[in-house]
């Protein structure tokens, strides 16, 4: 009788991290994909359609891999995610603060990296940051002080020769797949895929 608890506790547990391995997958599998895109480094306001707003595909910045990464691989939608929730609690965003805004904007909000973090906390997704590369799991996002306003890419499931996971972010020359994770001071790390857990 033990054994058959022990069994399926272990069936229930790997099946949750299967589950959570999966999702994270999936969104470095998207990410990949994106660096087979040549994209313009452009962070100009643009009016956009919403919900499912994108600027043109050959532009963006950071923020669009993730954006797009998330739609392409998960079908959830971050431009409609944070307009919501800054909707709602605006005040508890920095939009006002950095940059002086009194309401929402769906056509920009979810493409700063200061939404996108202030989102993922108020999600309960932030991690712990270490300097141990098992910490880091495909599907992770990263976010990065000391670059232009802010920073964020995505950990994928490909690995240097010391066994560090790679990252897909674009940092000006469009998507790219490099080791970067320790290269830049890590100020936000975190896990979301909603309620594809």
């Amino acid at each position: 009788m033990n054994k058959l608890i022990f069994n399926f506790l272990i069936l229930c547990l790997s099946n949750n991290l299967f589950s959570q391995t999966n999702a994270g997958i999936k969104l470095s599998n998207a990410a990949i994909e994106r660096t087979t895109h040549s994209v313009e480094y452009n962070g100009k306001w643009t009016k956009i359609d919403y919900p499912g707003g994108d600027v043109p595909d050959n532009i963006g910045v950071c923020t669009d891999l993730v954006i797009r990464s998330y739609r392409n691989a998960l079908q959830i939608d971050l431009q409609k995610e944070i307009h919501e929730d800054m909707r709602d609690n605006f005040e508890k965003y920095p939009s006002k603060k950095i940059w002086g805004n009194t309401t929402t904007d769906k056509n920009i909000d979810h493409r700063r990296t200061q939404n996108l973090e202030c989102f993922l906390t108020r999600a309960g997704a932030k991690l712990p940051i270490t300097n141990n590369p098992k910490d880091y799991k495909p599907g992770d996002l990263i976010f990065w002080a000391d670059i232009a306003t802010g920073h964020v890419g995505i950990v994928v499931n490909q690995y240097t020769e010391k066994d560090i996971p790679k990252v897909v972010h674009n940092i000006g020359n469009g998507p790219k797949c490099e080791d970067f994770l320790f290269k830049n001071r890590i100020i936000g790390h975190y896990r979301w895929f909603k309620n594809q857990e």
